[in-house]
């Protein structure tokens, strides 16, 4: 299985996207609230195999399309999912769309929708 990020600002939320995904087969999560403690888990992060986005983080910049790019300029080869409570006209949301190899979900997350992108091959880390 694999490492899995979670980069979400609301507390409840992350924990219980992290416990879900754990409970799902993730070999870890990797559990940050902001763009800055992102990189400064660098070395964990880059591990993921899989990176789950608050696309609006706090309504402020820097923002989980920020954290995207930071993501891939830095060697992610990874899966990225942005997760979204806005409509999908928000412009954030819109950029997200458009980026090579992300998908959008929107918030309330499906649990089973979730859980299955666990056992889906990304990048490093994706095998036992």
């Amino acid at each position: 299985m694999q490492r899995v990020l979670v980069l979400e600002d609301d507390d409840d939320l992350r924990f219980l996207l992290c416990d879900l995904l754990v409970a799902s087969g993730a070999k870890a999560c990797v559990s940050v609230d902001s763009f800055e403690a992102m990189v400064l888990r660098k070395e964990q992060v880059l591990e993921c195999g899989l990176a789950l986005l608050d696309v609006n983080l706090g309504g402020g910049v820097p923002s989980g399309l920020d954290a995207y790019h930071w993501l891939k300029e830095h060697g992610f080869t990874g899966g990225i999912v942005f997760l979204t409570g806005h409509a999908r006209s928000h412009p954030l949301v819109r950029q997200a769309r458009e980026l090579t190899g992300a998908r959008v979900l929107s918030k309330p997350v499906n649990a089973k929708e979730l859980m299955a992108l666990v056992k889906e091959p990304h990048g490093p880390g994706s095998t036992s």
